[in-house]
């Protein structure tokens, strides 16, 4: 079996996959911490590993960037290869001032500006939402490995380069941070009857200009790492 996008066989993946946006870090995550990976997808680039962790399967695949990419891998993975449950492993833009580069956030809901949620054509706005089961057991996996994280509402966004000074008004209503996929993945989750989870790391800081190399960007966030597979092993 294979979709436009995937060229896995049916039954390649386990039922919850890991999902950062950058290849190279799902490489990295599957190299690093899976046990006997395997590349069962490369497709555009869009490298996807299968291996355990604690002997639990696991799978571990990029997303690319932004809503139409994670859209569309999440609805096949979900659709397609009975994935149950994907988590997100990325990074983001802190907005609020309590939140600095290298925090963890774990995105219980997403503000959005897209037009994702429009094809299904409700009477009204359907806020994506994450799955509480998922965050339960990444708030539980990071009180057990002495992590801090952050949880509360993200905003999800189409523009990474946007003109509008649009996340100070944000920060007004208490959002975390700024990152460009969870909106799409919680919106697909919740229409199939999946679970999904956004757990992200600060990279960067839009209001002030702090940053973090790409380098660390790719494999340097490994407390994220590490939560994001204690979350997805937890019974």
């Amino acid at each position: 079996m294979s979709t436009p996008h995937i060229s896995a066989e049916k039954g390649a993946f386990a039922k919850t996959v890991l999902m950062p946006g950058d290849p190279l870090r799902a490489k990295f995550i599957a190299e690093h911490y899976l046990r006997e990976p395997k590349l069962i997808n490369e497709v555009r680039g869009m490298y996807a590993y299968t291996g355990t962790y604690h002997d639990t399967p696991v799978s571990v695949m990029a997303s690319g960037m932004g809503m139409p990419s994670i859209g569309i891998y999440s609805y096949e993975l979900f659709s397609f290869y009975d994935v149950e449950a994907i988590i997100r492993v990325g990074t983001a833009g802190a907005v609020s001032e309590t939140v600095g580069l290298r925090d963890i956030v774990l995105g219980m809901s997403s503000a959005t500006n897209s037009a994702f949620a429009e094809q299904y054509r409700l009477p009204g706005l359907v806020p994506p939402t994450a799955d509480f089961s998922l965050l339960q057991k990444a708030y539980a996996a990071a009180q057990r490995l002495g992590q801090t994280v952050h949880t509360g509402v993200i905003y999800s966004t189409d523009c990474f380069y946007d003109d509008a000074d649009s996340l100070k008004q944000w920060r007004k209503l208490g959002i975390l941070a700024v990152e460009m996929e969870s909106a799409a993945l919680y919106l697909n989750a919740a229409r199939l009857g999946k679970k999904a989870l956004c757990i992200c790391t600060i990279s960067d800081c839009p209001l002030t200009g702090a940053s973090c190399s790409s380098m660390e960007r790719e494999s340097g966030f490994t407390d994220m790492m590490e939560l994001a597979l204690e979350t997805a092993v937890s019974s």
